[in-house]
């Protein structure tokens, strides 16, 4: 009993302290200031303001679709952000169009996919979250379509204001183009003296950037909103990756094989519905799908692996009541079945796509 017990912990500890190792300093800490950059320097009314019935379809649909990369949302925070805009009056296709593709196009969540998971099923989970999503959106307004009549009246835009600070337009994209440069170089491959230099000079023409254009509040702020994703998320993802480790020890990936190891309808139908139904905080299931279900190890098919990655920061049971009370059952039911649609869909191609 007792060696089962410290095998286990053994077991979590050494996941964490992998975590620690491979991904914490090169991966998530630029991504941290990344994503704080965005929540503390990017307007977020404009882009909300985009989200109205009478908005063009191809301006609504297309920022829905990405503004998860803007506005760095996880699944806890979507529901009230989608719960605001339908209220006012948005239309219910781009509405749930950025319901399905924020979580899953999280900045953060990709870089992490691409740095523990591999470029290419990043890569996918970005491409398939935006394709999918605007499906789910035009679907969703189309067979409600008698939404957008009653909402029309409802619509009120987010005052915008002027601009306080006004800067250069090349400023902030710029500043975004060096805190990614930090981030890529640093997670990269080249050699330690080269690595070095390129990120301490790309550091310091952010630190220019910041003190030559930015108010002190807005530093201030965008250091403020760092420590916030910070403290929300990196204690989760320490436990989370703790309890995914403890659990492998009791049930190793291989178990997962005959479920969810091949790219058929079967496994990624599966894959689909576990990622619908059960809860995980943003970020973790890459830990989950990586090390838990055996993606890393090839136990876990890549079909599988990309339906699930789309299906669980999207929707939960938890977040399916949420939902019921924002939009009944009936809209809540179509979504969630659009969902799993969609994610199965996904899977399939890019299991076809890679073998």
């Amino acid at each position: 009993m007792i060696e089962t017990f410290l095998g286990a912990m053994d077991s979590g500890l050494a996941a964490v302290l992998d975590y620690l190792v491979q991904h914490t300093i090169n991966c998530l800490v630029p991504a941290f200031f990344i994503a704080g950059a965005i929540a503390a320097l990017v307007r977020k009314d404009a882009i909300l303001k985009y989200f109205g019935p009478d908005v063009k379809k191809y301006k609504s649909y297309s920022v829905a679709s990405v503004s998860g990369t803007v506005l760095a949302v996880c699944s806890c925070t979507i529901l009230p952000l989608f719960a605001g805009i339908f209220k006012k009056g948005s239309g219910l296709g781009p509405a749930t169009t950025f319901l399905f593709a924020g979580p899953a196009i999280n900045l953060l969540a990709v870089i992490y996919t691409a740095q523990v998971l591999g470029l290419e099923l990043g890569a996918a989970r970005a491409f398939f979250a935006v394709i999918m999503s605007i499906m789910v959106g035009i679907t969703m307004a189309y067979l409600f379509k008698s939404d957008d009549d009653k909402n029309r009246e409802k619509l009120k835009n987010i005052p915008t204001g002027p601009e306080e600070n006004p800067k250069p337009s090349w400023v902030i994209p710029l500043f975004f183009v060096a805190l990614i440069g930090i981030l890529v170089f640093g997670a990269s491959g080249i050699d330690i003296i080269t690595k070095l230099t390129v990120v301490f000079a790309l550091i310091i023409a952010v630190a220019y950037l910041m003190i030559r254009y930015f108010t002190k509040d807005e530093a201030i702020d965008w250091g403020l909103e760092t420590w916030d994703l910070t403290k929300k998320i990196f204690p989760i993802l320490l436990i989370g990756t703790f309890f995914v480790g403890v659990f492998a020890y009791f049930v190793p990936p291989e178990t997962f094989r005959p479920y969810l190891g091949e790219n058929d309808l079967g496994s990624i139908l599966l894959a689909s519905l576990l990622g619908a139904l059960l809860y995980m905080p943003t970020l973790l299931e890459v830990p989950i799908v990586g090390g838990t279900l055996g993606y890393s190890t090839g136990v876990m098919a890549s079909g599988p692996a990309l339906a699930l990655l789309l299906a669980g920061p999207t929707t939960s049971l938890p977040a399916l009541i949420v939902l019921y009370r924002v939009m009944g059952l009936k809209r809540t039911m179509v979504y969630w079945v659009l969902v799993i649609m969609m994610a199965t869909i996904a899977g399939l191609a890019f299991g076809m796509i890679v073998g």
